[in-house]
């Protein structure tokens, strides 16, 4: 075509469904670890077996009995298992009985998902809200964790505010080096786009399939979306860097992966 570039003719080599529908496409061999809710194993496939813990602050997590503490995290599953029926899940529930959590929780389950679980995805639909923040050390201390799985190779999907971008939540608004997520409709649930502002880089698809408040769109179901698309590009090729697969989401999206 007139004034293409070189790029231009690279990128019309790319075609993302030979990736994102190719029957090896399944998550097979790719763990992927949700903090969240928990996940109420029952409802999900009864032959799909997914491990975890139950994390509290300043204490040694519990063992994972197949309950949840809400619906949230279930639904998050649910997306995962539709988009990589085969990924290896682990629910790491912050919330407990009490139905609250604390930065700090959320940093002693990301650590024990790369220390005991050792995932190659972490996927966040939740945020800390910026005015819990303010502290500076706290913020230090979840970004450092954010920092490590990266450099641990493991890559963390975190939820833009539903507000976004009047407010702000952590650890979406942090620059690098996870990949942040907002909430848009598709068509087909394998689609996304990247669209960067405000430090949120990509829409997924914003609605769930199960749970009471799954047709809300919301970036808690956009995230498992674009979770779920990497874990289907990592079980193609499991050494992929997570700068790597941010790069071939990008490049997907370019291509056309999101129109």
């Amino acid at each position: 075509m007139a004034g293409a570039t070189v790029f231009d003719e690279i990128l019309e080599l790319l075609v993302p469904d030979r990736l994102l529908r190719d029957e090896r496409a399944t998550g097979e061999g790719v763990s992927v670890a949700i903090i969240d809710s928990g996940v109420e194993r029952s409802v999900l496939s009864p032959i799909h077996p997914i491990e975890g813990a139950v994390f509290h602050e300043n204490a040694a997590p519990k063992p994972y009995t197949g309950h949840q503490s809400a619906p949230h995290g279930t639904t998050v599953a649910d997306i995962i298992l539709r988009i990589a029926p085969r990924v290896k899940l682990y629910s790491a529930d912050v919330f407990g009985p009490a139905g609250t959590c604390e930065v700090e929780t959320v940093i002693a389950a990301l650590r024990h998902a790369l220390d005991v679980w050792k995932v190659k995805v972490v996927n966040l639909s939740l945020g800390v809200p910026e005015h819990k923040m303010q502290q500076l050390p706290r913020r230090q201390q979840l970004q450092r964790a954010i920092e490590e799985a990266y450099f641990r190779d493991v890559l963390v999907f975190a939820a833009a505010h539903n507000d976004h971008p009047l407010t702000r939540s952590y650890p979406a608004a942090f620059a690098t080096p996870l990949v942040s997520v907002d909430k848009a409709l598709f068509d087909d649930p394998l689609h996304f786009a990247y669209k960067l502002r405000e430090h949120v880089e990509f829409q997924a698809h914003g609605k769930g399939y199960l749970g009471p408040f799954a047709r809300e769109p919301a970036t808690s179901w956009a995230v498992p979306h674009l979770a779920g698309i990497a874990a289907r590009i990592l079980s193609l090729k499991p050494d992929l860097k997570p700068f790597e697969i941010k790069t071939i989401l990008y490049w997907m999206f370019r291509a056309g992966a999101g129109k």
